[in-house]
């Protein structure tokens, strides 16, 4: 089925792609465990290959329009799009891990950003404020709803945390294809865009900065850092509706809702 250009799954299709986001959700939950001062990003991307091939899955970024990596690994001010190398964190810096899988045609796509030691109160206040974006954006995903309502939730998060979204970056469905529609805005005004019907499957996804949202990518034509060198935070997660409630594929067997505050490290 599809409504306004959106291809709807059923049940039986979100039970299967469900097998992607889970092993996404498990290997970001693992990949807590490498994050330490002295790890290069390469070093973060082997883990995270290493468990991907022992899971004998499919990295869906790799080789994605060229990109090198198995998943993205964006440190402090890069917003998006970080590709591992030679960079080894340090106590405070803020490392987001973005990754993506398909399993027996089926994609899951998830985030995560992670502090490495010990940080400053206002980059603890930006991962905080990250999660509680994402986190209203989830609630508002309700079947009923529109997306514009998605956007307007987050942007009040945002906003009450003293952090400003990244407008350039956006959720999207997701399937069959790693990106399909519909696209989901990170702001918006109630009541307005597309309505949210059963059957969508798509990633809610801002990315928070606690500085100027301005943007440029660099020459490897992948990173993307903020022009005023401040740092980003971004949660990512694969949401399925269905016409009594929405199901966080990427969080499977907890609740978002449970964790009001802060991101829980698993």
């Amino acid at each position: 089925m599809r409504t306004e250009s959106v291809a709807l799954k059923t049940s039986i299709e979100i039970a299967r792609q469900k097998k992607a986001c889970i092993i996404v959700q498990e290997i970001l939950r693992r990949m807590r465990e490498f994050i330490d001062a002295g790890i290069s990003t390469a070093e973060l991307n082997t883990a995270c290959r290493n468990m991907i091939d022992a899971f004998g899955v499919t990295a869906a970024l790799k080789g994605y329009r060229g990109f090198p990596g198995s998943m993205c690994t964006s440190v402090n001010h890069v917003a998006a799009h970080g590709v591992p190398g030679d960079y080894r964190l340090s106590t405070g810096d803020i490392v987001t891990l973005d990754l993506c899988v398909e399993v027996d045609g089926w994609f899951g796509d998830g985030a995560w950003t992670y502090l490495v030691g010990t940080g400053y109160s206002d980059r603890i206040r930006l991962i905080a404020t990250a999660w509680k974006a994402v986190s209203a954006g989830i609630h508002a995903a309700r079947a009923g709803n529109t997306f514009g309502d998605v956007g307007y939730a987050i942007k009040r998060a945002a906003k009450a945390g003293g952090c400003r979204i990244i407008e350039r970056f956006v959720g999207h469905g997701i399937g069959r294809e790693m990106h399909e529609e519909p696209i989901v805005m990170n702001t918006g005004e109630p009541r307005s865009g597309m309505r949210i019907v059963p059957g969508m499957v798509f990633t809610i996804e801002p990315i928070l900065t606690i500085g100027a949202t301005s943007v440029r990518v660099l020459q490897d034509g992948w990173t993307i850092v903020t022009n005023d060198a401040s740092p980003c935070a971004q949660f990512e997660h694969t949401v399925a509706v269905f016409a009594d409630r929405t199901e966080v594929l990427t969080f499977s067997g907890d609740d978002v809702a449970r964790y009001i505050d802060f991101p829980p490290y698993f």
